[in-house]
């Protein structure tokens, strides 16, 4: 038995387009972001999703809406765990505040090692991964076989691809594919990695270094 994960990045939004920092904050789909997701469904439109799994954000849960156009017998639920990174203060910002206090390829690197303390007002890095980990950890136990769609966000599908392989953290292009395979036995496997198949581009996916592991405490 063999599960396949098709992770779908939520299309471009007015505060991607502005270089905003959008973690638990929303907002809507821009005219090319729409038109993005549009893209990524007719791509998707033959894949034989048994089911489909979003985060509760306004944006992901409209591109997730978006690709069942194709797939009407697949029911589309949502899960907290599929939430954005929470930036805290600096929600609804420009990228470029945060940028000021700590460059982005810092932050994240603790993020994704579990150190970081979380941003004033924020989630801790640990708390992220945490989450991260385990609700694709419930998903793989409630579906052991099929092929199921997730939509969710750039840094959260970003992170738990990083814990499948030493690849750091990848930018995913808004509305872009990648998937994953998980055997019986738990093992996943990138399979394919942030395909900008609507041509969105790198708007808001910014790239960084792979982190430095952590040394564990005896």
């Amino acid at each position: 038995m063999t599960l396949t994960l098709t992770l779908v990045r939520h299309g471009r939004t007015h505060f991607n387009a502005r270089r905003i920092l959008q973690g638990r904050c929303d907002s809507p789909l821009t005219r090319d972001g729409r038109a993005g997701v549009r893209a990524t469904a007719r791509h998707l439109a033959g894949t034989p999703f048994t089911a489909a799994w979003s985060s509760p954000s306004g944006r992901a849960v409209a591109t997730a809406v978006e690709v069942l156009r194709h797939h009407p017998d697949v029911g589309l639920r949502t899960d907290r765990g599929l939430l954005e990174y929470a930036f805290g203060v600096y929600e609804q910002r420009p990228e470029r505040v945060l940028d000021d206090v700590v460059p982005w390829t810092d932050l994240v690197t603790a993020v994704l090692a579990g150190t970081h303390p979380g941003l004033p007002g924020g989630e801790p890095g640990a708390d992220f991964m945490e989450r991260t980990r385990d609700v694709f950890a419930r998903l793989a136990a409630a579906h052991p076989e099929g092929h199921v769609l997730v939509v969710g966000h750039g840094l959260a599908l970003a992170a738990y691809l990083a814990t499948l392989d030493e690849i750091g953290l990848v930018p995913l292009p808004n509305a872009s594919v990648s998937t994953v395979e998980v055997a019986a036995d738990g093992t996943a496997r990138i399979t394919s990695l942030a395909l900008d198949v609507a041509g969105q581009g790198h708007v808001a996916a910014r790239p960084m270094r792979t982190p430095t592991p952590v040394p564990s405490v005896a």
